[in-house]
């Protein structure tokens, strides 16, 4: 840095070198060109000073102000050698009187630029606090210079005063979007990452607060990721106090929303297990030695297995002594609860007849091959152990607030990866998500639903993820489809859509035995809000699509449960947010079981026909198809109706 500056400060010290000798020996003008001299001395001495000062100073404004010096130089180098001539060339030569004054005039501007120039990039110990104002340069960006004052302290200004910078900066970017890119081109993002490493805990906080805010378009976030973001909010989501995670937190889920591409690079630094070890704090009870199934080891369906065959009841107390409290203050034990007892029971009991197995030193086994299998448990575990302390020590406002954070970043963080999907689903996070669906807080909830949301929908096009976590045999997967039925149920207007979302990303993973997901669906649509109408139609067509194995069964189900009589008046009269999926899901009921009586009851085929003379809803090829099928299926059984 301080050779790069050198460099930009060497021209301009030989131009102001060549005018003040130059201004000396002159045939016209001869006391503008003392003027001249004695503004270029005074701006020479300023820029050996800032050569001198080199290490110190900030680079960005450097360059804007020492080039603009060098063009003012410039300028009064060749006013000089115009007053130099005589003879002929001073009978063709013509120089204004106003181009000494402007010249003069650059000059005083470039001495104050570079005076602020010097002041602003004195260490906070040196400097006397003093309001710096605005240089020349300024005039017509102010804010260019506001910006350049706050990246200088926190380059160079002691703690608190770092602290306040990184504050200001979060406003700046807070309030404009071409403010934050300002930030991030003049340089402001390396120094908001050291804060956040190193600062105290409002400096902290502050800076990465900034940075979550400057990260609002892939450009900006890949710029921010380059510059090593992902490992230093994962030293902070490991060993940082709660309040800066919080913010770190969620930083990451505005990060990963604006650019998805940036999910891989927090998945190589441990964000997720970080993320999902906040989750599962005091949300499930867990051992000490508790950790991950790894494939090598135990799965989740092992454990639904051992807990099928098992007779034993595993009661609250039975789970490190401690007593699981239950939502409403109910004192039975709920489905939820047995869950999670049996699981972390099965666990403990897995993990003791894994450490029987460990090999004794008296086997031929080497101590290096022992020490090698703790190593390696160690790294499967979701300890956090080193910070329970501190976490335990929170208020649970902190620890909600944690909670909601955590489930934010890891909703952005898995939208469409299905690599990151797999290790949280592998993990106890979807068990959490579950438990915090159901008994936490409520802005904890939502981003519980919408993280399960985003799971769900990778799950609906990846086969391995849909069959290895979402098994109907799975508990946790169990888990979590009884959430979202009891939402649907309860018709909780929050979190109702992601429900009906998830539930139909899921579609394809229900047997024809799950009799009760179809009729809380059917129910949603008489008489709701066209949102949710629409997305109770837009699940149920997942059951009835021609993708669905099991697409009679649920066809057959939804008839039953009344679908029909609600999606005739849809069509008919609904609004077309709410027409097309109410037809699309009619049109393959009618193609999958065209001899049902309820259609012919229902006048099914003559709505099919109406609907395929109306130009608004047959504008998409694929919906004009599927209602001609469903109308030549049902001919045989219907025309006559």
């Amino acid at each position: 840095m301080a050779d790069i500056v050198k460099q930009i400060l060497a021209r301009p010290i030989q131009l102001a070198d060549h005018i003040t000798k130059a201004a000396v020996d002159v045939n016209n003008f001869e006391q503008d060109c003392l003027d001249i001299k004695t503004k270029t001395e005074k701006l020479a001495a300023l820029l050996r000073q800032a050569a001198r000062s080199s290490n110190d100073l900030y680079e960005r404004p450097t360059r804007r102000i020492i080039d603009d010096t060098e063009q003012v130089l410039d300028k009064a180098l060749t006013l000089i050698f115009k007053c130099r001539a005589n003879g002929l060339r001073r009978v063709f030569t013509i120089i204004p009187a106003a181009a000494f004054r402007k010249t003069i005039q650059q000059l005083e501007n470039s001495i104050g630029d570079v005076s602020w120039l010097l002041r602003v990039s004195t260490p906070a110990d040196d400097g006397d606090n003093e309001y710096l104002g605005l240089p020349p340069i300024a005039a017509n960006e102010p804010i260019l210079c506001l910006i350049w004052e706050q990246i200088a302290i926190l380059c160079s200004g002691s703690i608190e005063e770092r602290s306040d910078a990184a504050a200001s900066l979060v406003s700046l970017a807070r309030d404009n979007d071409r403010y934050g890119k300002l930030i991030i081109e003049e340089g402001g993002v390396g120094p908001l990452l050291k804060l956040a490493k190193e600062g105290r805990m409002e400096g902290q906080e502050s800076a990465s607060r900034a940075i979550g805010l400057l990260g609002r378009d892939p450009e900006s976030v890949e710029h921010i990721v380059n510059a090593g973001v992902c490992s230093v909010f994962a030293k902070i989501l490991k060993d940082g106090n709660m309040k800066v995670q919080i913010v770190v937190a969620w930083a990451i889920s505005e990060l990963a929303a604006h650019h998805p591409k940036c999910q891989d690079h927090f998945a190589q630094t441990n964000t997720i297990r970080l993320l999902v070890s906040h989750l599962a704090f005091e949300t499930i009870q867990e051992h000490s030695k508790y950790a991950i199934a790894s494939k090598q080891t135990m799965s989740i369906n092992n454990i639904v297995m051992a807990n099928t065959n098992s007779t034993t009841t595993v009661k609250d107390s039975d789970i490190d002594g401690n007593q699981i409290s239950h939502p409403m203050g109910d004192q039975k034990t709920t489905q939820m609860h047995n869950l999670v007892a049996n699981m972390m029971a099965m666990k403990s009991k897995d993990n003791a007849t894994m450490n029987n197995n460990i090999p004794k030193p008296n086997q031929q086994h080497s101590p290096v091959q022992h020490t090698h299998h703790e190593q390696k448990q160690h790294q499967v575990a979701l300890s956090g152990t080193s910070i329970k302390g501190k976490r335990e020590s929170e208020d649970p406002a902190t620890k909600a607030e944690m909670k909601a954070m955590a489930a934010r970043a890891l909703r952005h963080l898995c939208a469409g990866n299905a690599a990151i999907c797999s290790s949280i689903t592998e993990s106890r996070a979807l068990l959490c998500l579950a438990v915090l669906l159901e008994k936490g807080p409520d802005e904890v909830q939502y981003h519980s639903a919408m993280a399960l949301m985003e799971i769900t929908a990778v799950a609906e096009t990846n086969s391995d993820l849909r069959h290895s976590a979402f098994k109907p045999t799975a508990p946790a997967a169990k888990a979590v489809v009884d959430q979202f039925l009891r939402i649907i149920e309860k018709e909780d207007s929050e979190l109702l859509v992601p429900s009906i979302q998830s539930i139909g990303h899921l579609a394809r993973t229900f047997r024809a035995t799950e009799t009760r997901i179809i009729g809380p669906l059917v129910k949603l649509l008489d008489d709701r809000e066209p949102d949710v109408t629409r997305e109770a139609a837009i699940a149920l067509k997942k059951f009835a699509c021609t993708e669905n194995f099991l697409r009679v069964n649920h066809c057959k189900a939804i008839i039953e449960a009344g679908g029909t009589k609600h999606l005739v008046p849809l069509v008919y009269f609904g609004e077309q947010m709410v027409q097309t999926p109410s037809l699309i899901l009619l049109s393959y009921i009618a193609m999958h079981v065209p001899d049902s009586e309820a259609l012919g009851e229902d006048n099914v085929y003559r709505v099919l026909e109406w609907a395929s003379k109306q130009g608004h809803l047959m504008q998409d090829p694929t919906v004009d198809d599927l209602v001609n099928r469903g109308r030549e299926s049902m001919e045989l059984y219907q025309s006559r109706h």
